[in-house]
């Protein structure tokens, strides 16, 4: 008796714990946190990362691997250990509280409060911080020394003859600190920066106001950092950007303008310096032979050197019209013009306004060779892609030229392939009016494409000019297998390049090959594994990000790819045998989602998150993937709240298609009681069977774990989509999937509702005019017109709506005078006499993807027929809620709306009363009174 008393009260007491469980409610969300910066060090020594708060103060934590806290450095962010690992370099944020104070008394850009700089000795523990810093740089090898910019305010001289008190000047100041004495080089009135991966040379310009007496003459200085010499090797006053240093660390290359301070065109010279030259010299301006008449040097383009040091990249561009400053604005029009003749719509073109007066075109100059120039294209050409080292001749580019009127209907539009050599300018052409994407070898000798038009994988041999067929006669198919857009069906992307500049690996849906660029062999690097068994399997980069270019795998060794399993849902990771027909070795497989992997230079240490429902996504660190250290316990105030499951559930839809989707359930979930439930849907969700869910103000999607731990049930059903029917496909899957839980005596078929954002709007919208089943519904951003909508515009990129509704997302398939029957099908607008359903609506004023003028023809049209309908306009949000209060304030209103209807709670005054505008700002209608 005693025994079975000692058990009874100890399971009581369970029970009790387990019912005390709070409901997670909108106050927690500030301290729900996150990783951030997750890195290993290259020896495996040392783990750094950041712990975030979704509002507060951050938390910057360094570790060994022994899981041995070094360092915690509140509010640290953009940490850095140098290459050595002997110190750790980080910035410090304000206090959030400083920075909202400042916000509240609407400070001055320069008057908000200051980033600081940290620097810790990891082997001695000394640590400096210097405050007002603006930025910093460690050289990528050896660091010695490390620079920084910070403002120092600088007070006048007092003089009591002086009427007017001179103002408080800030000095924008390079330091130069030496991380071994802790000594400090200081450089006054410095604009831009920069210093060499060898930590042996820094290149700044100084920058000063025209009555600044005091200042040193402005230019470009060079530091020689061993010699702790300063020498001038421009002087010249003007603005100097975009410094480069070759990997010698002996070639310097530098935009510099010269030109007055208030001119409207500024005009850019290259600038190039080379050790043992007194001064740098200009190699490269408007008037220089072999540049276009009528262009320029372009202040915008990138300058980078080739890995030998013998070729320097720069920008051309056509010398832009400027303005005519007599002309006075009040007297002349502001208008628009539109042609159809026109590349771009008008509104793409003021869009792009600023990124088209960038734009520049590449071109190269060797400076060993009497400076010798040679433009590469021309406005012709839309991108260019170069080798990783640069070194070789060839570089790819495509143009679209001619043909970019169809970008407005179509967003794979035909392009040519070209090689350029980048010692003569000649152009081969590899493939004409293709569609598809391409790449160009890490070692410059082999273009690699994928064309949509039929599927293949093709191989271009830049000297010879043959071009292979890399997957023919393969059974296997390499676009898209689930697409199911009116669409060209893409590929599964390149996996890497084999070491050895021979192979390309390539995936289809689940499987990597591996094929010679001579076509001569093909092999299933993964032997068809993922295939047999429903796996993705990917390659698993595991290079340092610092020293990451395109993906390179040894053929000889092995090396591992993560695995998803299309079945149940687990991810994990796999082994390849660098041995052909052999198939991968499991290593591990788990109901988990894996990310954000980091490992040290040998692979021997690798860090990574790990994550499900009920698991926050901690990190962890490995040597094998077997046995692991958990380094971090992010959110262990998840305990105290009712949590919950997920879980993947399977049906039949009306018309024998088989289905799936997560069904969320509460923690204390009792099959005795009867659960309102939610249907939250975009397209596919279930591959996130496995994803962490955190409680946070969404940008108006379902908050999912709020809901759940509040006695919802959260289903999220899969659609697959039938071309020209998006919303009978939603119909398909959506009802029948809620009807097939219904049959559960825990789900209350009487409260049931639906919520969705944009496309997901759009299917909320379809769903109420179709069935009354459904208590209560929230759409965000639908669209409800798709005649309107068709001739609308995405304000965000100026894009006509047009190619949405051809050929992606909404499906239809044809022009709307093509189907305008299927357009009219597709619209809930007309058929919105048949809403039975209370519905809220999100439309935002500013919304860039969607026009709010569909959530405003929801609304009006709702309104004249009298059914109950609410709408949201977030004052200048966009199409997905930027501003925190907002997503605050969305999630209250959203849990109160479907409190009122699927629990029966008392209806708020902004759904019984609403808000009149003379209210706004003063009442929020939150209360129940």
């Amino acid at each position: 008796m005693k025994v079975r008393f000692c058990l009874f009260t100890a399971l009581a007491l369970t029970s009790s714990a387990f019912a005390q469980k709070k409901p997670v409610d909108h106050t927690v969300y500030d301290n729900w946190k996150s990783i951030s910066s997750a890195n290993i060090s290259p020896s495996g020594s040392y783990i750094f990362y950041s712990i975030t708060p979704q509002e507060g103060n951050s938390l910057s934590v360094l570790k060994n691997n022994e899981n041995k806290e070094i360092l915690t450095l509140s509010r640290g962010y953009n940490s850095q250990l140098t290459k050595d690992e002997g110190y750790f370099v980080s910035l410090i944020k304000p206090t959030f509280e400083e920075t909202r104070q400042a916000k509240i008394k609407k400070k001055k850009a320069e008057e908000m409060p200051k980033d600081s700089l940290f620097v810790y000795a990891v082997k001695t523990g000394n640590q400096y911080k210097f405050p007002n810093v603006k930025s910093y740089q460690v050289p990528k090898e050896i660091a010695t020394h490390l620079a920084f910019v910070s403002d120092i305010k600088s007070k006048p001289a007092q003089d009591t003859t002086q009427k007017k008190k001179e103002k408080e000047k800030t000095i924008t100041t390079l330091h130069l600190f030496n991380l071994q004495t802790g000594d400090t080089t200081n450089f006054a009135q410095v604009d831009q920066y920069k210093i060499n991966e060898a930590g042996t040379k820094l290149i700044f310009s100084t920058k000063v106001e025209d009555k600044d007496s005091l200042s040193k003459v402005p230019g470009v200085y060079l530091y020689d950092l061993p010699a702790k010499k300063l020498t001038k090797i421009t002087n010249r006053k003007g603005a100097f950007k975009n410094f480069e240093f070759d990997k010698s660390g002996n070639q310097i290359a530098y935009l510099g303008d010269l030109s007055k301070a208030k001119s409207l065109l500024k005009d850019f010279n290259l600038f190039y310096f080379k050790s043992g030259q007194d001064s740098a010299t200009v190699i490269a301006a408007k008037n220089s032979t072999n540049i276009p008449q009528n262009w320029y040097i372009s202040g915008d383009g990138n300058i980078q050197f080739s890995d030998n040091g013998e070729k320097l990249f720069f920008g051309l561009a056509p010398v832009p019209r400027t303005r005519d400053t007599t002309l006075v604005d009040f007297e002349h029009a502001k208008v628009d013009i539109w042609s159809w003749q026109d590349d771009y719509l008008q509104t793409q073109q003021l869009v792009n306004l600023k990124r088209d007066l960038a734009k520049n075109y590449l071109a190269v100059i060797y400076p060993a060779q009497g400076n010798r120039i040679l433009p590469l294209i021309d406005d012709t050409f839309s991108r260019t892609y170069l080798s990783d080292s640069k070194n070789a001749e060839w570089i790819l580019a495509t143009s679209d030229y001619g043909r970019r009127i169809a970008y407005q209907w179509n967003t794979s539009i035909k392009q040519d392939l070209y090689v350029i050599s980048t010692l003569n300018g000649q152009k081969k052409k590899v493939i004409e009016n293709f569609s598809g994407h391409a790449d160009i070898s890490p070692d410059g000798t082999h273009i690699v494409y994928f064309n949509l038009d039929n599927s293949n994988w093709y191989s271009f041999n830049i000297a010879s000019g043959q071009t292979i067929h890399l997957n023919k006669d393969l059974p296997v198919n390499f676009s898209d297998e689930d697409n199911d857009m009116p669409a060209q069906a893409g590929s599964y992307g390149i996996a890497g390049w084999s070491a050895d500049g021979k192979s390309v690996f390539i995936n289809d849906k689940y499987d990597i090959w591996n094929f010679a660029l001579d076509g001569k062999d093909k092999s299933i690097a993964t032997n068809g594994l993922g295939r047999a068994s429903n796996t993705v399997l990917r390659y698993l980069d595991l290079s340092r990000e610092e020293d990451r270019k395109s993906t390179l795998i040894a053929n000889n060794t092995s090396y591992l790819v993560t695995a998803f399993n299309e079945v149940n849902k687990e991810s994990g990771i796999y082994e390849v045998s660098s041995k052909k027909n052999r198939n991968p070795e499991k290593i591990i497989m788990a109901p988990y989602t894996f990310r954000r992997y980091s490992a040290s230079e040998n692979k021997k240490a690798i860090i990574y998150t790990k994550e499900n429902y009920q698991h926050s996504p901690d990190l962890y660190l490995t040597s094998d993937f077997v046995k692991e250290t958990p380094l971090t316990d992010i959110n262990p105030q998840q305990e105290q709240y009712n949590w919950g499951t997920a879980e993947l559930v399977h049906w039949k839809t009306p018309n024998g298609y088989a289905a799936e989707g997560i069904l969320y359930k509460p923690e204390d979930f009792d099959p005795n009681k009867k659960y309102p439930i939610i249907a939250y849907f975009y397209e596919k969700l279930s591959d996130g069977l496995y994803t962490y869910q955190a409680p946070a103000p969404t940008p108006s999607r379902l908050n999912i774990s709020y809901f759940v731990s509040n006695g919802y049930l959260v289903f999220a059903p899969d659609i697959r989509y039938e071309i020209g029917s998006p919303g009978k496909s939603a119909e398909e899957y959506i009802n029948s999937g809620m009807r097939y839980l219904a049959q559960n005596s825990w789900v209350d078929s009487t409260k049931m509702g639906i919520q969705g954002q944009s496309w997901g709007g759009y299917q909320v919208a379809h769903l109420i005019t179709r069935t009354n089943m459904y208590a209560a519904a929230w759409t965000g951003a639908p669209v409800v017109n798709m005649t309107s909508a068709y001739g609308g515009i995405r304000w965000q990129t100026g894009m006509s709506r047009q190619f949405q509704y051809e050929k992606t997302q909404s499906r239809l398939g044809k022009t709307l005078w093509e189907g305008l029957d299927t357009y009219l099908e597709n619209s809930p607008l007309f058929q919105l006499d048949k809403v039975n359903t209370p519905v809220v609506i999100m439309a935002n004023d500013n919304d860039g993807a969607v026009p709010w003028y569909q959530g405003i023809e929801m609304f009006t049209a709702l309104r004249r027929l009298q059914k109950p309908v609410w709408m949201l306009n977030y004052n200048g949000e966009e199409h997905n809620l930027i501003q925190r209060q907002n997503r605050k304030d969305i999630q209250i209103r959203e849990a109160q709306f479907f409190d009122h209807f699927l629990k029966g709670k008392p209806a708020p005054n902004w759904i019984s009363k609403g808000v009149p505008a003379i209210n706004k700002g003063i009442d929020w209608g939150f209360d129940t009174n």
